[in-house]
């Protein structure tokens, strides 16, 4: 019985305390418009990865006896997210997804239940693209 009193000692500090701690703000974190989307010479759209400059923010741990670089949260991910986007169109005119048809999802399903699974057709691709040539 002694413990559910230090129990409910221990819970009661932990809430008084959880208030002491700062939170973290994270109102100024960059979205995806952070990405800029720029037609190249050829007239093709190019996906612009954001000047991590831009997005530096102090550190919350940097005192004057104590410096600590910036960071700029978020800039790796959106780098990395610009490189990996297939049509940069998408970032300014989305076309919309209608989504899979019922019918074809469920009898997908009913296939796979009865094992009549319809097997994938044996095809190769006879040209190569993107930069891993």
């Amino acid at each position: 019985m002694k413990a559910i009193p230090a129990l409910l000692c221990l819970l009661g500090a932990t809430v008084l305390l959880s208030g002491c701690f700062p939170k973290r703000d994270l109102a100024g974190m960059p979205g995806i418009g952070a990405i800029t989307v720029t037609r190249g010479t050829d007239g093709s759209y190019v996906a612009i990865p954001p000047d991590c400059n831009t997005l530096l923010q102090p550190s919350g741990i940097s005192s004057v006896n104590n410096p600590q670089p910036g960071i700029a949260f978020g800039c790796a991910t959106l780098t990395n997210l610009s490189a990996q986007i297939a049509d940069p169109r998408d970032l300014v005119a989305p076309d919309s997804y209608a989504g899979q048809q019922a019918d074809t999802a469920g009898s997908a399903v009913t296939r796979y239940r009865q094992d009549k699974v319809i097997e994938l057709k044996k095809t190769t691709s006879t040209s190569k693209t993107g930069s891993g040539n």
